[in-house]
């Protein structure tokens, strides 16, 4: 397998670029009406909120990639702190399973902005047969090789973080300066404020596209955790200064309306029709960017699960290597996610599996990593207090709001956690193999 990753194939600025374009692409354009739903007018502050609980989080994940950077870098975390155990090979499943969910809400949201731009209504047939076809645009970029990868990313990250950063100045100057949207106050209080949060922290989670690109980083024993952070640091630059844009152009009870296309609704009445055309565009290029980029990480943490055998793989009579295998096993399930599920539905199921595996990820490496990476205990255990409290109050919502969601994501991860002690009990790993893609140089 080792042959399959070509190390040093992808600079700190390329590891930048990957993460900023899965974080940029669902983190504004797919979540920001969304997260104005539950927050009310004071969503701007859950973006900041957001923005605390991952730097906890990602203190966890800086300290492993540093010390053992990996192709396949959360399924490495989770062996390492679990062993080759059903608790780690599930919830490096939902973790994959999570990006997958990711792709398929970010697609959905470039054929939201796309009929937008074209003057229809976003709705029916157009959107999931669109963001297929995004998802099957950003497979056959991937299969062209790394450089490929690496090269689109960064071009299409430094149009999208300074298009955006201009609209957002741009919107302000025109709209002026406001912290909160005008509108009534929501619904759901301060629970759906703390709800809103789980929505913002998986605006964040795509610094994780990093880590599980850490053994093709150049020098990814300090890149990997410069990368992570490099990545939050921008987008919660460009977070803020688009939710306030947003918040002042546009009253609550429009933005909510137009959740699944709120920039593009945004931009109108504050930079006119030109303005209205000029972030379609970079909607576009944000979200094909972000599907690009994830299908990359996912399919490479896919391989890495299976050389670690801890998940079963088939080659179905396809050519090629595992990765070959895994980015069209990517991409298939991202499609028909897209064709069965609306954006909320999709943005609800991702923060459900992601938020288990963040809380079960710092619980694992605190217990059993701490003194090995020099980690500061207190920080693991405040991040999945931090977690608990947001999916908590998060699930407490959507069951009364849409229990059939909620009640998909917990069968979802009793299958995946049942499944993986059978296929792990039937086929025990031999050892070892977790050491292939890491290690030091």
């Amino acid at each position: 397998m080792s042959s399959d990753y070509k190390k040093n194939s992808l600079t700190l600025a390329d590891a930048v670029a990957m993460g900023t374009g899965v974080m940029i692409g669902a983190g504004i354009f797919a979540l920001t009406g969304q997260i104005a739903e539950l927050a009310g007018p004071l969503f701007p502050m859950a973006f900041i909120a957001g923005a605390v609980v991952t730097a906890f989080s990602a203190y966890t994940y800086v300290k492993m990639s540093n010390a053992y950077p990996s192709a396949g870098g959360i399924g490495m975390i989770l062996k390492k702190a679990y062993g080759p155990t059903a608790v780690a090979a599930g919830a490096a499943l939902l973790m994959a399973l999570s990006m997958v969910i990711n792709e398929s809400l970010v697609a959905r949201t470039f054929a939201n902005y796309l009929l937008r731009g074209l003057g229809m209504e976003p709705g029916g047939w157009p959107v999931p047969a669109i963001g297929v076809a995004l998802i099957v645009f950003a497979y056959l970029v991937n299969a062209s090789g790394n450089r490929s990868v690496g090269l689109l990313s960064q071009v299409m990250a430094v149009v999208k973080v300074g298009g955006i950063a201009l609209f957002g100045i741009a919107a302000l100057w025109a709209g002026g300066v406001s912290f909160v949207a005008t509108g009534e106050a929501s619904e759901t209080g301060i629970g759906g404020f703390i709800a809103s949060i789980a929505l913002s922290i998986l605006a964040f989670k795509g610094f994780t596209t990093i880590t599980n690109s850490g053994a093709e980083i150049t020098d990814p024993h300090r890149n990997v955790g410069r990368a992570i952070v490099i990545s939050i640091a921008v987008c919660v630059a460009v977070y803020l200064l688009v939710a306030f844009a947003v918040g002042s152009s546009l009253p609550l009870d429009r933005i909510i309306a137009a959740k699944d296309y709120a920039l593009a609704e945004a931009a109108e009445p504050a930079l006119g029709q030109t303005g209205f055309y000029l972030t379609v565009a970079l909607a576009l290029v944000a979200t094909a960017s972000g599907v690009i980029a994830s299908i990359f990480a996912v399919s490479r943490m896919l391989a890495m699960l299976t050389d670690m055998q801890m998940i079963p793989h088939s080659h179905c009579g396809m050519p090629g290597k595992v990765p070959d295998h895994t980015l069209v096993y990517t991409v298939v399930i991202a499609g028909i996610l897209t064709v069965f599920f609306d954006l909320s539905r999709i943005a609800s199921l991702g923060a459900f599996f992601y938020l288990v595996m963040d809380m079960l990820i710092h619980w694992g490496v605190w217990k059993s990593m701490c003194d090995e990476i020099g980690a500061r205990g207190w920080i693991m255990l405040t991040a999945i207090g931090l977690d608990a409290v947001v999916l908590g109050t998060f699930a407490v919502l959507k069951w009364q709001a849409d229990p059939v969601i909620v009640l998909v994501a917990v069968g979802g991860m009793i299958t995946v956690f049942v499944f993986e002690a059978v296929f792990l009990r039937l086929n025990p790993p031999s050892g070892g193999t977790d050491q292939v893609h890491h290690g030091p140089d």
